[in-house]
């Protein structure tokens, strides 16, 4: 029986890193697509592509610098484009081979889950059994990237959703607001539920 496929988003600083590493715990089979892209940014051969694109700029030492990659891939669409349509595909690939490890893993997980910041807005809920958003109150938000350096939380990025369209979409909403203790609680409730869905 194939294991529910789950894919988790929700807004900046709301808490997705600490879900999925709660997920881990309570035994579900976790994937980042940033740590994915991360990887692939250490490899020769994104970096071999971005170097013969934007030059050896973007990869000072040989080790690609991602803050020069989206300041050129942001400074003009087709650039965005372009560094979407190459590195995307390597993601899914990925997503594609965690999946059927899941399916093949014995003893089976409780859900297979991949957390994807922009889950919703690249259209990518429909490829997944569920959804799950992790949302935070504002303030929450706020201190949180303010202690991580950033300033302003979703008007950072406007390509984001906002945590209210995010919730409005996905199947579950997991409110983020106490312990990490509450926070697996919850998502423990929403393994639970999962394992009841027909499949």
């Amino acid at each position: 029986m194939p294991v529910p496929f789950v894919g988790l988003t929700g807004g900046l600083a709301a808490g997705k890193s600490t879900a999925l590493a709660a997920l881990s715990r309570l035994g579900a089979r976790t994937l980042s697509t940033d740590a994915v892209v991360h990887e692939l940014y250490t490899g020769d051969e994104l970096r071999d592509l971005v170097v013969a694109r934007w030059g050896a700029e973007v990869a000072p030492g040989g080790v690609v610098d991602r803050a020069v990659v989206a300041k050129h891939a942001f400074a003009d669409p087709e650039e965005r484009k372009w560094l979407e349509g190459t590195v995307w595909p390597r993601v899914g690939a990925a997503v594609i081979a965690f999946r059927q490890a899941a399916d093949a893993a014995d003893p089976i997980p409780p859900a297979a889950v991949v957390e994807t910041p922009l889950l919703f807005e690249a259209g990518l809920e429909a490829g997944y059994d569920a959804t799950i958003a992790v949302v935070a109150p504002e303030t929450l938000r706020q201190g949180r990237a303010e202690e991580r350096g950033h300033h302003g939380v979703d008007a950072r990025n406007s390509r984001h959703l906002s945590q209210e369209e995010k919730s409005a979409r996905a199947t579950y909403t997991v409110v983020n607001d106490g312990t990490i203790d509450q926070l697996e609680e919850r998502l423990a409730g929403v393994l639970d539920d999962l394992a009841r869905r027909p499949s």
